[in-house]
């Protein structure tokens, strides 16, 4: 044996414990690690989901495990399953009479199916099917209102499609006023005659009152949104028995302030007032006209932000979600929670304390929605829609994603016992 294998002989004979140990150690420190997280995540108070960005992927994973172990379900938080039955016994499909053109994907040209066969599967528990019958029941006599953007037209007209599959003859569903769903402005009510049940939607992108500046504002003030003032269609939600709100939309520099819409506070306009601190002012109007003027006995709800996938650009800059067959897969690609979120659930706890009672929910919806790249319009636009428009990635395709916020809605209600009187 010539001295080079002798060495190499007794290298390889002393590296290979060497890099064993080395490997155990990494794997045995990891292992502390997360015991060591475990038992710390649980000491502490416990965590909203809008604070899980603060704490990346870990913490969603320990949140979970927590609420689990607590015997409690979160349906926000889960993952999509492949599910090609789910939509097959889905109550409803493109027939639906109560969806807006733009929103029947099919039959605007759409030809995969792949995004109708996903099921959204909360960690450790299961959503109760949605129950028409039993939701009409629990509703008669009474009134459902939607208030919000077009994204809460998405919503209600889900709901619409979800609640008339309890109802055999579906002519006795009208529109009270003889107008058509579609993209408009003001409101549509929905009448469910043989329950003498109404669904309701108001268009109010912002919730508070936008309209012309004072005669004395600066020349770049086109128009202002009054953060301490209710929109006047507030008037009409009083006395409902179940309220969904949303917002956030519209919240943003492209349709405010570089449109020469900044806001009003006192009857003042404060063009220094950044886009979230209107947002949080609005909510604290809203807060004090619910607390004002809304039954006790109403279940009051704020749905969190609905995601926008644009991949590679935005709205304006040829953004894209049509290369998306179904949803996303890795958790690192998904966009940060919003602070609109972190907004809105405040003011629920503070509408709790000051409320006292469980009937205001903060519906949170964005973590599962996040993932479905897949489940917008994308290229395939209403008719008539001029050539070229940008795609639609904020929208949703109907039945789809919204159809599972209407499910998580339902799920709370049967779990306050939720029954007009």
């Amino acid at each position: 044996m010539d001295h080079h294998q002798s060495t190499a002989q007794k290298h390889h004979r002393f590296s290979l414990p060497i890099v064993i140990k080395r490997q155990l150690l990494y794997a045995i420190s990891f292992l502390i690690f997360l015991i060591v997280s475990v038992f710390v995540f649980d000491l502490l108070p416990p965590f909203e989901p809008h604070q899980l960005s603060r704490f990346g992927f870990l913490s969603q994973i320990l949140l979970n495990n927590k609420k689990s172990s607590q015997g409690s379900c979160n349906y926000s938080y889960g993952r999509w399953v492949r599910d090609e039955s789910y939509y097959k016994i889905q109550s409803y499909d493109e027939t639906c009479p109560f969806l807006d053109p733009g929103f029947r994907c099919r039959q605007c040209g759409r030809k995969d199916v792949e995004y109708l066969n996903w099921r959204w599967q909360p960690k450790g528990c299961e959503i109760p099917r949605f129950n028409a019958s039993d939701l009409l029941e629990r509703s008669r006599n009474g009134r459902i209102v939607f208030a919000g953007d077009s994204i809460a037209r998405n919503q209600w007209e889900s709901f619409l499609c979800m609640l008339g599959q309890g109802v055999h003859n579906k002519s006795t569903i009208y529109e009270e006023h003889g107008k058509p769903i579609t993209k408009h402005k003001g409101f549509l009510s929905m009448r469910f005659s043989e329950y003498n049940l109404t669904v309701e939607y108001y268009r109010v992108p912002f919730l508070v009152v936008v309209g012309r500046p004072a005669l004395n504002s600066s020349t770049e003030v086109k128009m202002t949104i009054k953060v301490d003032q209710m929109h006047w269609f507030s008037r009409k939600w009083v006395g409902a028995d179940i309220l969904v709100f949303s917002g956030g939309h519209w919240w943003n520099e492209d349709k405010t302030v570089k449109m020469g819409c900044y806001f009003e506070d006192g009857g003042k306009v404060n063009t220094s007032m950044s886009v979230m601190e209107a947002f949080q002012r609005s909510l604290q109007t809203w807060k004090s006209w619910a607390l004002q003027n809304l039954d006790r006995e109403s279940y009051i709800f704020f749905r969190s932000f609905s995601p926008v996938h644009y991949r590679n650009g935005t709205w304006n800059t040829e953004g894209r979600c049509d290369v998306d067959m179904q949803p996303e897969t890795n958790y690192m690609n998904l966009e940060p929670e919003p602070v609109n979120n972190q907004l809105i659930s405040d003011m629920i706890k503070q509408m709790e304390l000051e409320y006292r009672n469980s009937k205001v929910q903060y519906l949170n919806i964005t973590y599962l929605t996040q993932f479905r790249f897949d489940g917008h319009p994308s290229v395939h636009r209403e008719p008539g829609t001029p050539v070229p428009a940008p795609q639609d990635c904020s929208h949703w395709c109907l039945p789809g994603v919204p159809d599972v916020w209407n499910e998580i809605l339902y799920a709370h209600l049967r779990s306050m016992g939720f029954k007009t009187k």
